[in-house]
């Protein structure tokens, strides 16, 4: 029973020193920021003249110019 016990507090102390540890997650969401800005920019590039000409004919075709 009391190495139980001590697995248990071995346990919790592993898991509350992963849970604190916060160091890895620091550069892994700077590298997601950057690639979905990189993303948004890339499909806003090859996007972006067919969004505006079919905007523009959907305000011509709404307004009857």
């Amino acid at each position: 029973m009391r190495r139980l016990q001590q697995w248990r507090i071995r346990l919790a102390g592993r898991t509350r020193a992963l849970v604190e540890d916060e160091t890895g997650d620091v550069p892994g969401w700077v590298l997601v920021t950057l690639m979905t800005a990189g993303l948004v920019v890339l499909i806003w590039a090859v996007a972006g003249p067919a969004l505006t000409s079919l905007f523009e004919q959907a305000i011509a075709r709404v307004s009857g110019i």
